[in-house]
Protein backbone atom coordinates (compact mmCIF):
# COMPACT_ATOMS: atom_id res chain seq x y z
CA UNK A 1 0.00 0.00 0.00
CA UNK A 2 1.72 3.40 -1.05
CA UNK A 3 1.14 6.88 0.28
CA UNK A 4 -2.01 7.69 0.82
CA UNK A 5 -4.12 10.99 0.73
CA UNK A 6 -4.24 12.74 4.34
CA UNK A 7 -1.65 10.11 5.69
CA UNK A 8 1.01 11.59 8.13
CA UNK A 9 2.19 8.86 9.77
CA UNK A 10 4.99 6.50 8.34
CA UNK A 11 3.99 3.79 5.76
CA UNK A 12 4.96 1.13 8.70
CA UNK A 13 2.23 1.88 10.91
CA UNK A 14 -0.25 1.73 7.96
CA UNK A 15 1.40 -2.06 7.72
CA UNK A 16 1.06 -3.16 10.61
CA UNK A 17 -2.31 -2.18 10.97
CA UNK A 18 -3.32 -3.62 7.73
CA UNK A 19 -1.32 -7.00 9.24
CA UNK A 20 -2.37 -7.14 12.65
CA UNK A 21 -6.04 -5.64 12.20
CA UNK A 22 -7.47 -4.84 16.18
CA UNK A 23 -8.87 -8.06 18.56
CA UNK A 24 -12.21 -8.79 16.73
CA UNK A 25 -11.94 -6.82 13.39
CA UNK A 26 -11.92 -8.07 9.82
CA UNK A 27 -9.59 -6.58 7.22
CA UNK A 28 -11.81 -6.26 3.52
CA UNK A 29 -9.17 -6.12 0.01
CA UNK A 30 -11.10 -3.81 -1.61
CA UNK A 31 -10.37 -2.72 -5.29
CA UNK A 32 -10.35 1.19 -3.89
CA UNK A 33 -7.20 0.50 -2.70
CA UNK A 34 -7.68 2.70 0.73
CA UNK A 35 -7.73 0.82 4.00
CA UNK A 36 -11.09 -0.64 4.95
CA UNK A 37 -12.25 -3.41 7.56
CA UNK A 38 -15.32 -4.43 9.61
CA UNK A 39 -16.04 -4.47 13.21
CA UNK A 40 -19.30 -5.20 15.56
CA UNK A 41 -19.60 -1.23 16.65
CA UNK A 42 -21.79 -0.60 19.55
CA UNK A 43 -23.56 2.93 18.56
CA UNK A 44 -23.33 4.72 21.90
CA UNK A 45 -19.40 3.98 21.72
CA UNK A 46 -18.95 7.88 21.43
CA UNK A 47 -22.04 9.39 23.30
CA UNK A 48 -21.19 10.75 26.78
CA UNK A 49 -20.37 8.36 29.32
CA UNK A 50 -23.48 9.52 31.62
CA UNK A 51 -26.32 9.61 28.84
CA UNK A 52 -24.97 6.44 27.74
CA UNK A 53 -25.04 4.56 30.95
CA UNK A 54 -28.79 5.81 30.92
CA UNK A 55 -29.50 4.78 27.31
CA UNK A 56 -28.15 1.28 27.97
CA UNK A 57 -30.59 1.17 30.96
CA UNK A 58 -33.24 2.11 28.76
CA UNK A 59 -32.11 -0.41 26.23
CA UNK A 60 -32.21 -3.34 28.98
CA UNK A 61 -35.82 -2.42 30.34
CA UNK A 62 -37.10 -2.81 26.38
CA UNK A 63 -35.27 -5.75 25.80
CA UNK A 64 -33.54 -4.01 22.73
CA UNK A 65 -30.02 -3.84 24.08
CA UNK A 66 -28.54 -6.29 21.20
CA UNK A 67 -29.82 -3.78 18.35
CA UNK A 68 -27.30 -1.29 19.79
CA UNK A 69 -24.35 -3.17 18.25
CA UNK A 70 -24.14 -3.18 14.72
CA UNK A 71 -21.39 -5.19 12.09
CA UNK A 72 -20.08 -1.92 10.48
CA UNK A 73 -17.97 -1.42 7.61
CA UNK A 74 -15.17 1.37 8.14
CA UNK A 75 -13.01 3.34 5.50
CA UNK A 76 -10.54 4.15 7.10
CA UNK A 77 -8.00 2.64 10.31
CA UNK A 78 -7.93 3.42 13.74
CA UNK A 79 -4.38 4.38 13.74
CA UNK A 80 -3.91 6.85 11.55
CA UNK A 81 -5.06 10.83 12.52
CA UNK A 82 -7.34 10.87 9.59
CA UNK A 83 -8.84 8.76 6.89
CA UNK A 84 -7.05 8.19 4.35
CA UNK A 85 -8.14 8.73 0.39
CA UNK A 86 -7.08 8.37 -2.94
CA UNK A 87 -7.42 10.74 -5.53
CA UNK A 88 -10.56 8.94 -7.11
CA UNK A 89 -13.57 11.14 -8.00
CA UNK A 90 -15.19 11.29 -5.08
CA UNK A 91 -18.80 10.96 -6.46
CA UNK A 92 -17.93 7.99 -8.28
CA UNK A 93 -16.04 6.43 -5.24
CA UNK A 94 -18.89 6.73 -2.87
CA UNK A 95 -21.21 4.95 -5.56
CA UNK A 96 -18.89 2.09 -5.38
CA UNK A 97 -18.34 1.39 -2.33
CA UNK A 98 -22.36 1.74 -1.51
CA UNK A 99 -22.92 -0.55 -4.65
CA UNK A 100 -20.30 -3.37 -3.71
CA UNK A 101 -21.19 -3.36 0.29
CA UNK A 102 -24.57 -1.83 1.31
CA UNK A 103 -26.07 -4.97 0.56
CA UNK A 104 -23.99 -6.75 3.70
CA UNK A 105 -23.69 -3.91 5.95
CA UNK A 106 -26.54 -1.84 7.53
CA UNK A 107 -23.98 0.71 8.57
CA UNK A 108 -21.02 2.39 6.50
CA UNK A 109 -18.54 4.61 8.26
CA UNK A 110 -15.81 6.87 6.78
CA UNK A 111 -14.27 7.93 9.54
CA UNK A 112 -12.15 10.58 10.23
CA UNK A 113 -12.38 12.85 7.45
CA UNK A 114 -10.40 16.34 8.58
CA UNK A 115 -12.00 19.70 8.42
CA UNK A 116 -9.57 22.17 6.88
CA UNK A 117 -6.66 20.78 8.96
CA UNK A 118 -3.19 22.89 9.18
CA UNK A 119 -1.63 19.64 8.99
CA UNK A 120 -2.27 18.47 5.75
CA UNK A 121 -1.77 20.13 2.50
CA UNK A 122 -4.22 22.72 0.64
CA UNK A 123 -5.08 20.00 -1.85
CA UNK A 124 -5.60 17.47 0.73
CA UNK A 125 -7.50 19.53 2.86
CA UNK A 126 -9.77 20.51 -0.83
CA UNK A 127 -10.38 16.59 -1.80
CA UNK A 128 -11.54 15.69 1.44
CA UNK A 129 -13.65 18.74 1.18
CA UNK A 130 -15.04 17.46 -1.77
CA UNK A 131 -16.11 13.77 -0.38
CA UNK A 132 -17.87 15.38 2.47
CA UNK A 133 -19.51 17.04 -0.23
CA UNK A 134 -20.01 14.19 -2.33
CA UNK A 135 -21.20 12.23 0.47
CA UNK A 136 -23.79 14.91 1.47
CA UNK A 137 -25.63 14.82 -1.82
CA UNK A 138 -25.73 11.41 -1.79
CA UNK A 139 -27.35 10.83 0.86
CA UNK A 140 -24.62 10.12 3.64
CA UNK A 141 -25.26 11.48 6.77
CA UNK A 142 -22.47 13.77 8.26
CA UNK A 143 -21.40 13.81 12.13
CA UNK A 144 -18.56 15.64 13.90
CA UNK A 145 -15.95 13.20 14.75
CA UNK A 146 -13.45 13.75 17.60
CA UNK A 147 -11.29 16.82 18.45
CA UNK A 148 -7.48 15.94 17.04
CA UNK A 149 -5.53 17.84 19.45
CA UNK A 150 -2.34 19.39 18.27
CA UNK A 151 0.53 22.44 19.31
CA UNK A 152 2.52 24.50 17.35
CA UNK A 153 5.77 24.64 17.49
CA UNK A 154 8.36 27.12 16.86
CA UNK A 155 12.05 27.92 17.65
CA UNK A 156 12.42 29.06 21.19
CA UNK A 157 8.85 27.28 22.40
CA UNK A 158 11.19 25.97 26.01
CA UNK A 159 9.15 25.17 29.14
CA UNK A 160 8.96 28.26 30.39
CA UNK A 161 7.27 29.72 27.21
CA UNK A 162 4.37 26.99 27.32
CA UNK A 163 4.01 28.04 31.59
CA UNK A 164 3.71 32.17 30.02
CA UNK A 165 0.28 30.70 28.69
CA UNK A 166 -1.48 29.98 31.68
CA UNK A 167 -2.86 31.43 34.49
CA UNK A 168 -0.57 31.99 37.44
CA UNK A 169 -1.99 29.31 40.22
CA UNK A 170 -1.56 26.79 36.76
CA UNK A 171 2.13 27.50 36.35
CA UNK A 172 2.00 26.52 40.16
CA UNK A 173 0.39 23.61 39.84
CA UNK A 174 1.92 22.15 37.27
CA UNK A 175 5.49 23.27 38.27
CA UNK A 176 3.76 21.44 41.31
CA UNK A 177 3.68 18.06 39.14
CA UNK A 178 6.56 18.88 37.37
CA UNK A 179 8.87 17.72 39.90
CA UNK A 180 8.49 14.53 39.66
CA UNK A 181 10.51 14.56 36.99
CA UNK A 182 13.78 14.38 39.79
CA UNK A 183 12.60 10.75 40.48
CA UNK A 184 12.47 9.55 36.97
CA UNK A 185 15.13 8.76 34.48
CA UNK A 186 13.85 9.26 30.97
CA UNK A 187 15.91 7.28 28.19
CA UNK A 188 15.21 7.82 24.01
CA UNK A 189 14.49 4.70 22.35
CA UNK A 190 14.35 3.83 18.75
CA UNK A 191 12.45 1.06 16.96
CA UNK A 192 14.57 -1.56 15.47
CA UNK A 193 16.61 -1.53 18.78
CA UNK A 194 17.94 -4.70 19.52
CA UNK A 195 16.07 -4.73 23.49
CA UNK A 196 12.89 -5.04 21.43
CA UNK A 197 14.20 -8.66 20.65
CA UNK A 198 13.32 -9.21 24.07
CA UNK A 199 9.96 -11.28 24.56
CA UNK A 200 10.13 -10.72 28.22
CA UNK A 201 10.05 -6.91 27.40
CA UNK A 202 7.57 -7.08 24.96
CA UNK A 203 4.97 -8.65 26.99
CA UNK A 204 5.69 -6.19 30.14
CA UNK A 205 5.14 -3.23 27.75
CA UNK A 206 1.92 -4.88 26.43
CA UNK A 207 0.57 -5.04 29.52
CA UNK A 208 1.53 -1.03 30.39
CA UNK A 209 -0.34 -0.64 27.26
CA UNK A 210 -3.29 -3.23 27.87
CA UNK A 211 -3.89 -1.08 31.63
CA UNK A 212 -3.76 1.83 29.79
CA UNK A 213 -6.85 0.67 27.40
CA UNK A 214 -8.74 -0.67 30.12
CA UNK A 215 -9.23 2.30 32.33
CA UNK A 216 -9.89 4.50 28.90
CA UNK A 217 -13.93 5.43 28.74
CA UNK A 218 -13.89 4.53 25.34
CA UNK A 219 -13.09 0.63 24.18
CA UNK A 220 -13.33 0.15 20.37
CA UNK A 221 -9.91 -1.04 18.64
CA UNK A 222 -8.00 -3.30 20.93
CA UNK A 223 -4.27 -3.10 19.56
CA UNK A 224 -2.80 -6.85 19.63
CA UNK A 225 0.55 -8.05 20.81
CA UNK A 226 2.10 -8.36 17.47
CA UNK A 227 0.70 -4.95 16.36
CA UNK A 228 3.57 -3.81 18.85
CA UNK A 229 5.89 -6.26 18.08
CA UNK A 230 6.35 -5.31 14.43
CA UNK A 231 6.23 -1.07 15.09
CA UNK A 232 8.91 -1.76 17.48
CA UNK A 233 11.14 -5.00 16.02
CA UNK A 234 10.98 -3.20 12.83
CA UNK A 235 12.91 0.19 11.72
CA UNK A 236 9.06 2.19 11.68
CA UNK A 237 10.47 5.33 12.37
CA UNK A 238 9.50 5.40 15.68
CA UNK A 239 11.04 7.40 19.05
CA UNK A 240 9.71 6.10 22.13
CA UNK A 241 10.16 7.74 25.43
CA UNK A 242 10.96 5.67 27.95
CA UNK A 243 10.36 6.33 31.87
CA UNK A 244 11.62 4.50 34.90
CA UNK A 245 12.25 4.95 38.49
CA UNK A 246 14.62 3.15 40.38
CA UNK A 247 15.36 0.56 38.00
CA UNK A 248 11.08 -0.24 37.16
CA UNK A 249 9.65 0.74 34.12
CA UNK A 250 7.25 3.11 34.78
CA UNK A 251 5.98 4.40 31.40
CA UNK A 252 6.43 4.80 27.65
CA UNK A 253 5.57 7.03 25.22
CA UNK A 254 5.36 5.68 21.51
CA UNK A 255 5.46 8.64 18.93
CA UNK A 256 6.37 8.84 14.79
CA UNK A 257 8.61 12.20 14.30
CA UNK A 258 6.98 12.61 10.66
CA UNK A 259 7.71 15.59 8.00
CA UNK A 260 8.07 18.03 10.68
CA UNK A 261 5.38 16.95 13.42
CA UNK A 262 5.70 14.47 16.08
CA UNK A 263 2.94 12.23 16.20
CA UNK A 264 1.98 10.86 19.81
CA UNK A 265 0.09 7.29 19.17
CA UNK A 266 0.53 4.84 22.23
CA UNK A 267 1.56 5.13 25.93
CA UNK A 268 1.76 2.49 28.44
CA UNK A 269 1.72 3.55 32.02
CA UNK A 270 2.20 1.32 35.18
CA UNK A 271 -0.29 1.76 37.70
CA UNK A 272 -0.69 3.55 40.54
CA UNK A 273 2.66 4.70 40.07
CA UNK A 274 2.56 6.82 36.73
CA UNK A 275 -0.61 8.64 38.56
CA UNK A 276 1.61 9.29 41.94
CA UNK A 277 4.65 10.93 39.51
CA UNK A 278 2.05 12.49 37.09
CA UNK A 279 3.49 11.32 33.97
CA UNK A 280 0.87 11.97 31.60
CA UNK A 281 2.01 16.17 32.85
CA UNK A 282 5.82 15.39 32.25
CA UNK A 283 5.64 13.26 29.11
CA UNK A 284 3.16 16.63 27.61
CA UNK A 285 5.71 18.72 28.52
CA UNK A 286 8.74 16.45 27.52
CA UNK A 287 7.59 15.80 24.66
CA UNK A 288 6.89 19.58 23.30
CA UNK A 289 10.62 19.88 24.16
CA UNK A 290 11.65 17.21 22.58
CA UNK A 291 9.96 19.10 19.45
CA UNK A 292 11.14 22.18 20.31
CA UNK A 293 14.62 21.17 20.00
CA UNK A 294 14.52 19.13 16.96
CA UNK A 295 12.96 21.92 15.02
CA UNK A 296 9.56 20.49 14.33
CA UNK A 297 6.53 22.40 13.38
CA UNK A 298 4.00 20.79 15.17
CA UNK A 299 3.05 18.21 18.14
CA UNK A 300 0.31 16.20 17.30
CA UNK A 301 -1.16 14.78 20.44
CA UNK A 302 -4.07 12.72 19.57
CA UNK A 303 -8.26 12.49 19.84
CA UNK A 304 -8.35 11.26 23.83
CA UNK A 305 -9.12 13.02 26.89
CA UNK A 306 -9.87 16.37 24.85
CA UNK A 307 -10.44 18.03 28.43
CA UNK A 308 -7.41 17.48 29.40
CA UNK A 309 -5.61 18.38 26.57
CA UNK A 310 -7.40 21.46 26.36
CA UNK A 311 -6.46 22.31 29.98
CA UNK A 312 -2.63 21.92 29.05
CA UNK A 313 -3.35 24.41 26.12
CA UNK A 314 -3.78 22.11 23.11
CA UNK A 315 -5.68 23.42 19.68
CA UNK A 316 -8.17 21.54 18.55
CA UNK A 317 -9.27 20.94 14.81
CA UNK A 318 -12.40 18.71 14.27
CA UNK A 319 -13.01 15.36 12.01
CA UNK A 320 -16.14 14.63 10.50
CA UNK A 321 -17.51 10.71 9.61
CA UNK A 322 -19.63 10.14 6.93
CA UNK A 323 -22.63 7.66 7.31
CA UNK A 324 -23.90 5.33 4.97
CA UNK A 325 -27.45 3.64 6.69
CA UNK A 326 -28.70 1.05 4.42
CA UNK A 327 -32.80 1.76 5.80
CA UNK A 328 -34.13 5.35 4.51
CA UNK A 329 -36.40 4.90 7.74
CA UNK A 330 -33.79 4.89 9.78
CA UNK A 331 -31.52 7.15 8.33
CA UNK A 332 -35.16 9.53 8.91
CA UNK A 333 -34.71 8.32 12.85
CA UNK A 334 -31.36 8.90 13.34
CA UNK A 335 -30.38 11.82 11.60
CA UNK A 336 -32.22 14.05 14.16
CA UNK A 337 -29.92 12.20 16.95
CA UNK A 338 -26.88 12.69 15.55
CA UNK A 339 -25.97 15.36 18.15
CA UNK A 340 -25.73 12.61 21.02
CA UNK A 341 -22.96 11.14 18.91
CA UNK A 342 -20.82 14.15 18.72
CA UNK A 343 -19.12 15.24 22.11
CA UNK A 344 -16.48 16.04 21.25
CA UNK A 345 -17.97 19.29 19.13
CA UNK A 346 -18.17 21.21 22.84
CA UNK A 347 -14.78 20.92 23.04
CA UNK A 348 -13.97 23.10 20.01
CA UNK A 349 -16.89 25.46 21.57
CA UNK A 350 -14.89 25.80 25.19
CA UNK A 351 -11.84 26.44 23.17
CA UNK A 352 -13.53 29.27 21.47
CA UNK A 353 -14.81 31.38 24.78
CA UNK A 354 -12.19 33.76 25.94
CA UNK A 355 -9.83 32.84 28.88
CA UNK A 356 -10.21 28.86 28.43
CA UNK A 357 -7.10 28.32 28.62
Amino acid sequence: MGRLINQIEPDALVSAFARWLPVGFHGIDDPLGIPMFVADFDLLTTVDSALQNKLRRWAQRLGVERFLTVRTLFVGTTVTEYALLNTDEPVSALQRIVERYARQYLFIIIKDLPVVSPLLADSENALTSAWLQAGKSLGWVELDGQALAWVPVAPGNDEAYWMQQFSRSRRKDFRRKLRSREQLLIREVRSGDACFQSEVLLREWYTLYQAVYAQSEMHFDLLTPEFFKQILQQDSGAVIFVYEQADQLIGYNLCFEQDGLLIDKYIGLRYPQAQQLNLYFVSWFHNLAYAEKKGLRAYVAGWTDPDVKLSLGASFSLTRHLVYIRPFWLRWILKPLRVLFESDAQVMAVQERPGAV
